[in-house]
């Protein structure tokens, strides 16, 4: 691929610590193009944070590059994820990936723990707590749940009948038995951390919306230690910046901040989780955070944010390092820094979009932006102000809600992780009901098409969508000037629920119409088979 070794020549030494790696399981299928190998290379330089940084003696995660004996928890959810992933892409072998759980999960049950909550912060030699802040030198319940998360995913993966994997699987789940979701209620009311010096002074409840989602779902889903629903109701709810139900550029925001707020949001909870499958009394998850993505890039393409050096290639806004050294950047916190985990790891919700940024990053700005574990944190273009350092809990969404995009592969395993369906049943969230038609898109703020994108890995258009009743229903696809281009769908019935249909239509511009009985729905949808490099 010419573009991908253009870049590498500004990058020495990469290509081999991408390829060195040796590999005792059968050979990965062969990549379909080049979107395909960008991808890949993204991913798999990622993944290398963690496995390659982590560090030696506990296999946990640094917080960054700059503290390598300071391993975070949360940072280590994520990445036991990305392990999960690097074995089943075969960037290390099944058994390898088994071996290097069993180092992570002995080290975390003799790891400090308050009431079976870990820190933010170890120490990677001792298992030590390392004090985040002031008062906060004890148990953090939210990088616990990340950390949690992770563990879960990996029990469902590694599911055979070997001694090791069973072993496994048995580790994992008496270290999620012992936490102590229920002692951080206070007053009603779920508390982020706990000290044995300070005990309850910092007094943060987990009110949303906001990345702690995860968290109630872990809490009120455990075996041995659950909250009670009305703590959900009763914290995460009460707050100023729950409900919103505004528009921004022409995108409903149900839940959270005005804009939105940072991307993490839509990332961080909804590794394991599919926000597709997730409804409640006032949201759809998947439109919320598709929604707040789209917002979150709009704001990005306003003409006044050209001085920033912002465009179709070069959007997205979270938090992570910057000049100033770190802060939760967003439309409403905005001083030019690009995260590039804040679109890269919003694939499923944007993948077009996604992929002008990774394109864009990779063959443009590759030469001081790509190291040896992927994407620096961040950059600011306007300022000439490159990160030289990565950050645990900004790499591992990358690797992981890529794949999701891919293969769906936590997705998967967060479906059938039943702990997970039990708090979100009693949080009031089930799988959606959607009516007829395209349920998963949302059109460009500016042309009013919707943008497709060939999946890179299959070679088709991946099209995504309900059926509600039980008449049969009718796809047909029309040019600008009305002509039937083809009949995807002709007067079939299908289950009531979600569905995916493959297609192979050339690029351009068409109307999709939907027909069932008598109701008819026309959505415009521009057909991309590669990606401009804006």
């Amino acid at each position: 691929m010419k573009h991908i070794k253009i870049v590498f020549l500004f990058l020495p030494g990469i290509l081999g610590q991408l390829t060195c790696r040796a590999q005792s399981n059968p050979p990965a299928a062969p990549l379909a193009n080049e979107y395909s190998e960008y991808m890949e290379t993204v991913q798999k330089a990622t993944f290398g944070y963690f496995w390659d940084f982590a560090h030696p003696v506990s296999g946990l995660a640094p917080e960054r590059t700059a503290t390598p004996n300071v391993v975070t928890t949360g940072g280590t959810g994520f990445g036991i994820m990305a392990i999960v992933v690097g074995a089943e892409r075969r960037w290390v072998s099944r058994a390898e990936a088994v071996q290097r759980m069993q180092k992570i999960v002995g080290f975390l049950g003799k790891a400090d723990r308050f009431h079976g909550v870990w820190p933010h912060w170890l120490d990677g030699n001792s298992g030590k707590v390392i004090p985040f802040s002031q008062y906060d030198n004890g148990g953090d319940l939210v990088e616990t749940a990340f950390l949690v998360n992770g563990l879960l995913s990996a029990r469902a993966y590694f599911d055979g009948n070997t001694a090791a994997e069973k072993d496994l699987r048995q580790r994992i789940d008496k270290l999620w038995r012992e936490v102590e979701w229920d002692w951080y209620v206070r007053d009603g009311k779920l508390l982020w951390h706990w000290s044995p010096n300070h005990e309850w002074k910092m007094n943060h409840p987990l009110r949303g919306h906001d990345e702690t989602l995860i968290t109630y779902v872990l809490a009120l889903g455990s075996p041995t230690h659950a909250i009670k629903p009305e703590v959900y109701q009763n914290t995460y709810k009460q707050s100023d910046h729950y409900v919103n139900n505004q528009t921004y550029f022409g995108y409903k925001l149900p839940l959270g901040f005005p804009m939105g707020g940072p991307l993490f949001f839509t990332h961080y909870s909804f590794l394991s989780l599919d926000p597709r499958l997730m409804q409640d009394e006032q949201t759809n998850y998947w439109q919320q955070n598709m929604n707040h993505t789209l917002i979150n890039r709009a704001h990005c393409l306003q003409p006044r944010q050209a001085m920033f050096g912002y465009g179709p290639g070069n959007w997205g806004l979270t938090a992570s390092d910057d000049y100033n050294f770190y802060d939760a950047h967003s439309p409403t916190n905005d001083n030019g820094t690009i995260s590039p985990t804040a679109a890269l790891s919003s694939f499923p919700y944007t993948p077009y979009y996604s992929m002008q940024v990774l394109r864009n990053l990779y063959l443009r700005e590759g030469n001081r932006l790509f190291g040896p574990y992927g994407f620096y944190d961040a950059y600011n273009k306007g300022l000439n102000w490159y990160s030289n350092q990565y950050l645990a809990i900004d790499q591992g969404p990358i690797v992981v809600m890529m794949e999701n995009y891919r293969s769906g592969l936590i997705w998967k395993l967060g479906e059938k992780t039943p702990e997970l369906w039990a708090g979100l049943g009693k949080m009031g969230i089930k799988k959606p009901s959607y009516p007829t038609g395209f349920y998963s898109y949302a059109p460009d703020f500016r042309t009013g098409y919707i943008d497709l994108w060939k999946h890179p890995d299959r070679g088709a258009y991946l099209l995504d969508f309900a059926v509600k009743g039980t008449q049969p229903v009718t796809l047909t696809v029309r040019d600008a000037t009305g002509r039937e281009v083809q009949k995807l769908i002709d007067n079939k019935a299908y289950p009531e629920g979600t569905h995916q249909l493959t297609a192979q239509l050339p690029d351009g511009k068409y109307d999709f119409e939907w027909a069932q009985g008598d109701a008819k729905q026309r959505v415009k949808i521009s057909l991309h088979q590669g990606v401009d490099n804006q």
